[in-house]
């Protein structure tokens, strides 16, 4: 599959996956993503994640950034953001936190 994303796409992909990896997208989560990407973006990117199966969301990251070079700033910036969205509602629950170290790994 070929992905034709704008970077800003690519991360609010990589941001509602964070907010949705538990089955609850929370309004704090969804209120932070909309403060680094537009509306527009953040309704095209969940249509899409919300029909995407998990193995097709991590190979669509794991593909991106394989034909994008990402600096290891960048990465690191991507990493605080996913960061910033589990912690947005203040609990961080165990699938979360599983999700959280797949996406350091993927990221490094």
């Amino acid at each position: 599959m070929i992905i034709e994303w704008t970077k800003t796409e690519f991360e609010a992909y990589v941001l509602l996956y964070a907010a949705q990896c538990n089955f609850l997208e929370t309004e704090e989560e969804r209120n932070y993503i909309l403060s680094k990407v537009d509306e527009k973006t953040f309704n095209k990117v969940h249509t899409q994640i919300v029909f995407d199966r998990e193995e097709d969301i991590i190979e669509n990251i794991k593909e991106y950034l394989l034909m994008n070079k990402y600096s290891v700033e960048e990465k690191r910036s991507l990493i605080n953001d996913i960061k910033e969205v589990f912690f947005a509602d203040g609990t961080v629950d165990k699938v979360e936190r599983q999700i959280f170290a797949a996406l350091q790994k993927i990221l490094k």
